[in-house]
């Protein structure tokens, strides 16, 4: 009592404390280095030295307590009541800091205002002396109170479509990417850098614009809802112009950050379609164009939990599993329901003790209320074309989630963005000997490289150039020049591989009856001309091509083959060539070396375009939509003219019959074309020599001019876009067709093949007809098959035909289809070769009589004239003036009337 007399204004200081002295108090409450007051007993520290084996108790407590109990007063004695006296000198607070100045009324806004100030003076306070406690209380009411007014300033904003770039917003991090020595994993994981990467990416969202102004993610999202998916594409450039530090603590934190993107992208969708959530019950956001394209071979270490992006071929894929997302347990003794417990990708979650029963165990699943979502597990390897030399292929596992799963199949090249995770792997460590982590990607986005996605990749001008290519009334000649630039002569080569690279129709009536649309080519023929070279070709050109040899192709690796699954250790099903390149080209070099059971497996690839399995207690049907080009050599090594075409080569003849178009290659001897043969491939080397970088002009236009008379070769760029545009776009219907000529054709056709007995002529043929003829179609981007086509697709089916024949039916046969045959054939083609044919027959001549060649040979032109009034041309002035005539060194002697050519 005589203490507080003393004191007499402690109750009137005590009902108004300054902020000052309860900061005091608490940091005297929460630093223990501070001294306590004396008056202090209960906290006198405990830590001085006693003396040993002393009873702590005393210690403890402090040796004033026990004493004061001992003789103080009795407070509750008679005169209890005149501690309530008012004593009105010193009931009254004291004059010094005390405002009594009379102030107007503060409005709302004022207050608001003022009270915002004194904050920040208290946060700075705080930060300069350490206390932040009580400022980080106040800092998170701050955001609560601004974030309704942050929330409406947004929705303004959106709502206007414009951004003001001076006050982009109050955030509640001024500079995000200043993370006070955290690293960006733990910084993104706090709470106010991760609210704000949630505003600043849903401001990015809504107000994103492209440079025509259009909203960009507005119509994205709805695209997205129209089609019921739950990806959206963010492009990562995009990101990266417009929220830089977004864009930089992406690839840091993928995980973290991507949970961040989904969040926001959910409320953006939900404010937009506001029931979307009964389709998706989430939104995941897939980042595309990551810049940095990573080999499979080259992640290291360094790139462990980043965001990377690399490519590769799937070679396998597992089915689609469920795996446990969200779990709930119940209790078998109390039937408690656990959880929910979310599970890691690596490690299963298990509960520890029912928080009910405190029981151990055990726990069952709750069917009902787990969750689950979409798992597969691909496993993708390195392209063929960027493995090192004498390197084996790379591959790595890949997980898909949600609605990544079955977005490819074995086969496919793709792209695949995703995090590079590592789990721990015990078989691996009993394996090695010490802790070793198996590492896997997460995949986030995925790109297929095929024809439909290339379609989409063809930009506007690309479109244009494919467009006003097909106006050119040359444009297929132009095709065929450009096929294979660097391979001298065999046009017809070179037309057939055209034509196969584009395609017929495929037709299915009904669903019932399929008829296959691929037109396959046979190439044999001598050694030496270039027949694999076309194969590499056609590989580089075409955009999906898988390229097998004869000898090294068994039948289940041309079909398809049974393996174990290591995991599972069931029987799956693996792709083989055939399937591998299903919608695009199967080239088999050496055809002719393959066993014959091996090359059977190939028939109903060729004809019915499936594969029919039954193995290991699989039943199924694979399909094989591919175009095949094989390569074959006859059987002495060199093709024999005096044999037909079945007894030159050791294929049956149901395979024979299945290839559309046959090529047989002859090397013959011709002094002035392999003279052009020779200059073509010097200057060919000449041109393309590593050290040469600059082209070389003038010569090597001449080089090229006997192959691709008079039209300019298309670059080879350009060509692919062509061939995918056409492929995918244009679709030749058969309306006005004439049906007259292509069945007299096949009669003729059949009638002659009966008689020569070389290849027989089935029903397939006028399909290959058709095909071809759609083909030709589709090289000028037609929409109908035209006259022109059809007599191209007869051409091409006669040569092939005659080609097969013994070197005596041939020119009968020559002569009996010469109509057909002069097609689209320039007149000075035809006079050329009826010129080398007399040529010929007057070196045979002079070879028996004079027993050598000579030099020069001279040949009547009234024999010339004749024979051309066979083939209806009159006119040959234009002949004797042309280039070709001049190329294959012929001269017209106009005083003797002789047409002379000298070697």
């Amino acid at each position: 009592r005589e203490r507080e007399r003393e004191r007499p204004g402690a109750r009137g200081e005590r009902e108004k404390p300054t902020m000052a002295d309860s900061s005091e108090s608490f940091t005297m409450a929460t630093s223990p280095n501070r001294t306590p007051r004396r008056g202090d007993a209960l906290t006198s520290s405990p830590g001085r030295d006693l003396p040993p084996f002393e009873d702590e108790s005393e210690g403890l407590l402090g040796t004033d307590v026990l004493g004061e109990e001992e003789d103080g007063e009795d407070l509750m004695g008679d005169d209890l009541e005149r501690d309530y006296l008012a004593i009105p000198a010193l009931d009254v607070y004291e004059r010094e800091g005390l405002d009594d100045e009379d102030l107007e009324e503060m409005t709302a806004s004022q207050r608001a205002e003022a009270e915002r100030e004194m904050r920040r003076r208290d946060h700075t306070e705080g930060l300069r002396q350490g206390r932040m406690r009580i400022d980080l209380l106040y800092e998170s009411d701050d955001e609560d109170e601004e974030r309704p007014a942050r929330k409406r300033r947004l929705a303004e904003r959106a709502a206007d479509g414009a951004v003001d770039d001076d006050e982009e917003m109050i955030e509640s991090i001024e500079n995000l990417e200043d993370m006070k020595g955290h690293s960006v994993r733990e910084w993104v994981s706090m709470t106010a850098p991760r609210l704000e990467i949630y505003h600043r990416f849903k401001n990015f969202l809504r107000t994103h614009v492209d440079e025509h102004g259009h909203n960009v993610f507005k119509e994205k999202i709805s695209d997205m809802c129209k089609e019921n998916r739950e990806s959206l594409v963010v492009n990562y450039e995009d990101l990266a112009a417009r929220e830089h530090v977004l864009a930089y603590f992406l690839p840091e934190a993928p995980a973290e950050m991507l949970k961040i993107f989904d969040e926001a992208a959910k409320e953006v969708v939900l404010s937009m379609y506001p029931k979307y959530d009964r389709i998706a019950k989430e939104i995941h956001v897939r980042i595309s164009s990551l810049p940095l394209v990573e080999e499979l071979r080259s992640l290291r270490q360094l790139h462990l939990n980043q965001l990377i992006r690399t490519s590769g071929v799937v070679t396998s894929s597992t089915g689609v599993l469920p795996q446990l997302s969200m779990v709930k347990y119940n209790c078998n003794k109390c039937n408690f329901i656990l959880g929910p417990f979310f599970q890691s990708q690596n490690q299963e979650v298990k509960p520890g003790s029912c928080p009910e029963c405190q029981s151990t165990g055990p726990f069952e699943i709750n069917m009902e209320e787990t969750v689950y979502q979409n798992y597969q597990r691909i496993t993708i390897q390195e392209s063929p074309g960027k493995v090192a030399a004498g390197r084996l292929p790379r591959s790595k596992d890949a997980i898909l989630l949600a609605d990544l799963v079955d977005n490819c199949k074995p086969g496919d090249d793709i792209e695949l963005t995703g995090i590079y995770h590592n789990n721990y792997d015990g078989s691996l460590n009993t394996a090695n000997g010490f802790p070793v982590f198996a590492t896997v990607i997460m995949a986030n986005h995925i790109t297929k490289k095929d024809n439909k996605v290339a379609v989409g990749e063809l930009t506007d001008e690309d479109v244009k150039a494919i467009v006003g290519l097909s106006k050119d009334e040359r444009i297929g000649e132009r095709i065929f020049a450009s096929m294979a630039p660097s391979i001298y002569g065999h046009e017809d080569i070179k037309r057939g591989l055209a034509l196969a690279l584009f395609g017929g129709e495929a037709k299915n009536p009904g669903g019932k009856h399929k008829v296959r649309g691929d037109i396959n080519v046979l190439l044999c023929g001598d050694p030496g001309t270039a027949k694999s070279q076309f194969l590499k070709y056609v590989e580089k050109v075409s955009s999906r091509a898988v390229f097998t040899t004869g000898q090294g192709a068994s039948a289940v690796g041309l079909t398809a083959y049974v393996q174990r699954n290591p995991v599972s250790r069931e029987w799956t099903l693996e792709a083989g060539a055939l399937v591998l390149a299903d919608r695009g080209v199967c080239l088999i070099d050496e055809f002719d070396k393959m066993n014959e059971q091996d090359r059977t497996s190939i028939h109903e690839a060729m004809e019915q375009q499936s594969i029919s399995i039954s193995k290991a207690g699989i039943v199924t049907s694979l399909q094989a939509r591919c175009t095949i080009i094989a390569a074959a050599n006859p059987i002495g090594g060199r093709y024999d003219p005096s044999l037909t075409f079945a007894e030159n080569v050791d294929l049956s003849e149901p395979i024979v019959s299945r290839f559309d178009v046959l090529c047989v290659v002859r090397d013959t001897i011709d002094p002035v074309q392999d003279e052009l043969l020779a200059r073509f491939v010097v200057a060919s080397h000449i041109k393309h020599h590593p050290s040469n970088k600059e082209c070389l002009n003038g010569d090597l236009q001449e080089a090229y001019l006997p192959n691709t008379y008079g039209v300019d070769p298309i670059p080879q760029e350009l060509l692919k876009k062509y061939i995918i545009y056409g492929k995918e776009k244009v679709h030749p219907k058969l309306n006005q067709m004439d049906q007259d000529k292509v069945a007299k054709m096949y009669s003729d056709l059949r009638k002659e093949s009966m008689a020569t007995g070389s290849i027989p002529i089935t029903v397939r043929h006028i399909e290959s007809m058709i095909r071809m003829a759609e083909a030709h179609a589709r090289i000028h981007l037609r929409d109908y098959v035209m006259e022109d086509d059809v007599n191209m697709a007869i051409r091409v089916m006669l040569e092939s035909f005659i080609d097969t024949q013994k070197f005596s039916v041939m020119r009968s046969m020559r002569k009996t289809f010469s109509r057909y045959l002069t097609f689209k054939r320039d007149n000075n083609e035809l006079l050329l070769f009826v010129l080398k044919q007399l040529v010929a027959e007057q070196a045979t001549y002079q070879r028996n009589r004079y027993g050598a060649q000579q030099d020069t040979i001279e040949i009547p032109e009234k024999d010339l004239v004749e024979k051309a009034r066979q083939i209806n041309i009159h006119n040959m002035t234009s002949f004797y003036e042309s280039d070709l005539f001049k190329i294959n060194k012929f001269a017209h002697d106009v005083r003797r009337k002789l047409i002379v050519q000298q070697f």
